[in-house]
């Protein structure tokens, strides 16, 4: 069985209550639980820090043994280049996501440094984003 992380960084806590219009109504766990349900031949763990550097150790920690990181770096996206720099020494194959499409928002959300080191990129699929990520595993 496949095992998989998703994790997801600042203020992604709040999903469900922050900014519906752009993030919607679902709480991050109730559809953790849809998905878990969905793909029951995938191990699929759960990390959510607001911390870059917990951020940047669970990286490391699952980079070398787990078959698929789904990292969403949320506003350290566009910051850290520390969690660029995690993504590109780990040899777990990272997807990059994000809920909303950043290129419609500001002009700072427009740069990534994890994207140069992923393997993929999703954008602007709200939770879906994470769907599609899995379904590039299997």
């Amino acid at each position: 069985m496949k095992k998989l992380i998703i994790i997801n960084g600042p203020n992604l806590n709040l999903l469900g209550k922050r900014e519906p219009n752009i993030y919607g109504s679902l709480s991050f766990t109730e559809f953790l639980d849809e998905i878990k349900a969905k793909y029951t031949h995938f191990t699929i763990d759960y990390f959510q820090s607001n911390i870059e550097g917990e951020l940047i150790d669970k990286l490391h920690e699952v980079g070398f043994n787990y078959d698929g990181v789904i990292l969403n770096a949320a506003a350290y996206t566009h910051t850290s280049i520390g969690i660029g720099d995690a993504v590109s020494a780990i040899e777990t194959p990272v997807i990059e996501v994000h809920i909303s499409n950043t290129f419609s928002r500001e002009d700072f959300r427009h740069v990534s440094y994890v994207s140069p080191n992923a393997k993929g990129v999703i954008i602007g699929f709200g939770l879906q984003s994470y769907e599609l990520a899995i379904q590039s595993f299997l």
